[in-house]
């Protein structure tokens, strides 16, 4: 989900509570804060040697002692409002950050209203060669150079 829509949806249930489903069908406990909104940049390379930019919106997420907290859609909206002049007026894709037992990233996937909260589902992220028709001499055997000419093997 993009910055623009989840923005959307805080805004239309702004006085529900918010909730976050994991992957696996747990959930982030609904005491946790929100530490940071941040604009996450990563520049890098592939195993083909082509340059990639990539940013996200990563919302920390962070399971305190404080078992009454409850963040409002509306209050978490704010502190993304707050956060703009690092955000950008990009349409990034929105992440949460939570450390169940390693801190992971979980892109957001969609919204819902579930028993009286804004429910985000979480979804999972997954490595990927970018550069298949380059790297993966098994798979195209007419660029069995690859590794020759760009050592990414």
């Amino acid at each position: 989900m993009k910055t623009a829509e989840f923005k959307s949806f805080l805004d239309q249930h702004a006085g529900l509570n918010l909730a976050f489903d994991l992957p696996d069908g747990s959930s982030i406990p609904a005491h946790a804060h929100i530490t940071e909104v941040g604009r996450v940049d990563k520049t890098f390379l592939d195993c083909g040697g082509d340059p990639h930019r990539d940013s996200t919106c990563q919302l920390q997420t962070w399971v305190a002692e404080d078992v009454d907290h409850r963040l409002t859609a509306g209050k978490l909206r704010g502190i993304i409002d707050l956060a703009a002049p690092l955000l950008g007026n990009e349409d990034l894709d929105v992440e949460v950050e939570f450390e169940p037992t390693w801190i992971s990233q979980f892109p957001v996937e969609s919204a819902s209203v579930q028993n009286g909260a804004l429910t985000f589902q979480l979804g999972t992220k997954h490595t990927d060669c970018l550069a298949k028709e380059t790297c993966l001499n098994e798979l195209y055997p007419e660029k069995s150079n690859c590794c020759g000419n760009t050592g990414c093997c």
